[in-house]
């Protein structure tokens, strides 16, 4: 009994998770460079995934070195890009093939358009910054993310973070989770999405 209710659990997982991302900007199934045919292969494998990355990682990760976003006002520390932001570059800098998935590396299908983001970050919003209470009292216009609420069920850092980390994920839902536009993980209406962290 227990192993149908997971397997039950398990479908429904699937199929809210495969629904969502249906027709958003990374479903790839259509793509003349994904032979597969297939939405999630691109990123995630059930079988020999990369070490060291998210759970089950199919997709080359980059090997740029990025030039990093400057201000006299950033009190945030800044170093290159990690965690699910470098994974989000793997495609989104434009040096690896998006077809570079599957232990292939000689792909030819590269990003194009407003979705490239390129190795200059100088004028994009920072990532891979600790983002914590001591930050937020430094800076004075970033609300608390132990104490603030992320308007998402939690707090900014359970609901938004990375390892106490602000990613491209914290506002990116790569799966289309709220089916919001630019793939939101909360609309920004009223610059709402920003001003759960800002406090300007």
């Amino acid at each position: 009994m227990k192993k149908l209710i997971a397997l039950i659990a398990l479908l429904f997982l699937t199929t809210t998770a495969f629904a969502q991302i249906t027709g958003s900007a990374h479903d790839f199934s259509s793509e003349s460079w994904n032979s597969s045919g297939e939405i999630c292969i691109t990123c995630h494998t059930p079988h020999d995934a990369m070490t060291g990355y998210e759970p089950l990682w199919n997709h080359e990760v980059t090997a740029s070195t990025f030039t990093l976003y400057s201000s006299s006002t950033l009190d945030a520390t800044l170093g290159q890009p990690d965690g699910p932001s470098k994974l989000c570059l793997s495609c989104h800098d434009g040096t690896v093939a998006l077809d570079n998935f599957g232990g292939t590396t000689t792909g030819t299908s590269f990003i194009t358009g407003d979705a490239l983001i390129g190795t200059d970050l100088s004028n994009d919003h920072p990532v891979s910054f600790t983002y914590d209470a001591s930050l937020a009292t430094t800076d004075g216009g970033l609300n608390d993310p132990t104490t603030t609420s992320s308007g998402l069920g939690g707090m900014i850092d359970a609901d938004m973070l990375y390892s106490n980390k602000m990613q491209c994920a914290s506002c990116h839902d790569v799966h289309n989770g709220a089916g919001i536009d630019n793939l939101l993980v909360k609309s920004n209406a009223s610059s709402a999405l920003c001003l759960t962290c800002h406090n300007k």
